[in-house]
């Protein structure tokens, strides 16, 4: 059986009293099936609720004791493949529709006794029938010139509009209904009328203020239906990726204004928490670690996240995460440490710090050396210069040795510059003859560093995973930008300047 392929996902309520359970009847002509599922849309998820084993001429029965939950249902084939997807509201439980798999479904779909639905299946007729002559139309033109690319668009914005006047007329003749409030969900709000800006160009600003303001209009965030559409997710992903200003202070903001909306403790509530918890927590852009550390703070560590995830241990990794994380979000100042400088690598080998095999010996040592060990050390924090690059790596690691040499060129070029700058450098091991070797065959100008004392625990202070890592301090010693590459060093610095002016 080859996919079927909609514009649109097809949705199908049934009018009628309210009842005990469920009963969905699906009577699929030319079917050779012998089981089908009734699956359900979740968030980012499609669950199924449901087996049909006992098919009979393509009769397709789905029934069950209690009720099913209001949202967005899916007749799958025993391949694994949708056949179409219908709609349940808390009182219409009993559904009945008859269509050909042998023929395209949309077309010769009906609804048993629902006037509404068989409108409904006309307005997707509508939508089908828009695309099909927007790709003719797009095929007939020859990208030959601008002009053509430019006419191609224009075709497209007829288009959006088209559609959006279709949802628009669905939504306002089915308001109040579920099916009208998915498509809500799904349809665009774009400003239709664009007024002219000062320069005489439509005013961008405007459609975008527009678009953001009336992004979520008309859906409600109490009713845990909304997030069991197959449009729910991409829209919220959207939202935060390319609608709201990414900056952490403002992503945290439109966090917690769409969780107060919310029912506390409600499914939807528990997913967004969950979400917006490992988004940010995984996210590789920079800074956004403070986002997942504030969603620790608010709601982990305060109790507000319980029953987010069914083990303890999930929330008691998150809090810990964050925890080590929050001292080195950027904006907050770097935590200070006091590292060996490598002249002195021979004498610590002496007192025999790289041979110690426990804590217990290291605690010996430190203590029966304390007095020499003070003058060697050199504080992050004592380093003067307007900006400080700060790495952690290791001579051994391949990627160190590629970054490494680059860094040195790009340090002495900002010196060239005139910029007041200094790399705080940190190996993370512990074979002082080898780092010194290292350095003088690359002639590493650097303030050239180790833990040669074992009293930094820098992987949990400064989240060294791997190597290497590359902060950048200015001169307050406040982290202005972290686990980034050598290539991005002068362009945050000079950011950094304009910033600063």
């Amino acid at each position: 059986m080859k996919k079927i392929v909609y514009i649109l996902l097809l949705f199908f309520p049934f009018l009628g009293n309210a009842q005990n359970g469920y009963e969905i009847t699906i009577n699929l002509k030319n079917s050779k099936d012998t089981l089908a599922y009734l699956t359900y849309y979740q968030f980012d998820k499609t669950l199924i609720k449901d087996t049909c084993t006992t098919i009979k001429n393509g009769k397709i029965i789905f029934k069950g004791k209690a009720k099913l939950d209001k949202g967005i249902y899916s007749l799958v084939s025993q391949q694994k493949t949708i056949y179409f997807d219908f709609f349940v509201d808390d009182t219409n439980q009993r559904l009945e529709f008859n269509t050909d798999s042998s023929q395209n479904i949309i077309s010769n779909l009906q609804a048993v006794n629902s006037p509404q639905h068989n409108a409904f299946f006309d307005y997707i007729r509508k939508i089908n029938q828009e695309g099909t002559e927007f790709q003719i139309a797009k095929q007939n033109l020859n990208i030959k010139v601008v002009s053509d690319s430019l006419k191609i668009l224009e075709k497209q914005k007829e288009f959006e509009l088209k559609i959006l006047d279709l949802e628009e007329d669905f939504v306002a003749k089915n308001n109040g209904t579920y099916i009208a409030d998915v498509i809500n969900i799904k349809m665009e709000k774009i400003l239709k009328n664009v007024p002219t800006a000062s320069n005489g160009r439509p005013d961008s600003l405007a459609v975008f203020n527009y678009y953001k303001n009336n992004y979520w209009k008309n859906i409600n965030f109490k009713d845990d239906a909304i997030c069991r559409n197959p449009f729910f997710h991409g829209k919220l992903k959207k939202y935060f990726e390319q609608v709201v200003y990414t900056h952490p202070d403002s992503l945290i903001v439109e966090v917690d204004k769409m969780i107060g909306k919310t029912v506390p403790n409600s499914l939807l509530y528990k997913l967004l928490l969950s979400h917006f918890t490992y988004t940010y927590e995984s996210s590789k852009i920079m800074g956004f670690d403070k986002v997942f550390v504030h969603m620790s703070d608010k709601y982990f560590k305060t109790g507000k996240a319980a029953g987010v995830y069914q083990d303890e241990t999930t929330v008691q990794r998150i809090i810990k995460r964050a925890d080590k994380l929050k001292p080195i979000t950027v904006g907050s100042i770097a935590p200070d440490i006091s590292m060996i400088d490598i002249s002195n690598g021979s004498r610590l080998k002496q007192l025999g710090f790289e041979n110690v095999k426990t804590s217990e010996e290291v605690t010996k040592l430190y203590y029966a050396n304390q007095a020499e060990l003070s003058k060697m050390y050199v504080k992050l924090h004592d380093v003067k210069a307007d900006y400080t690059i700060l790495i952690f790596w290791d001579v051994d690691c391949g990627h160190c040795q590629k970054e490494i040499p680059v860094l040195k060129e790009v340090y002495d070029e900002l010196l060239k510059e005139k910029k007041d700058v200094k790399v705080y450098s940190v190996y993370t091991l512990y074979d002082s003859e080898k780092y010194k070797k290292y350095i003088a065959e690359h002639n590493l100008n650097f303030i050239n560093l180790y833990d040669g004392a074992h009293i930094n625990n820098i992987v949990e202070k400064y989240d060294v995973y791997s190597t290497p890592v590359i902060y950048i301090l200015d001169k307050n010693k406040k982290i202005k930008a972290k686990r980034i590459g050598v290539d991005q060093i002068k362009k945050i610095i000079s950011f950094i300047e304009k910033e600063n002016k």
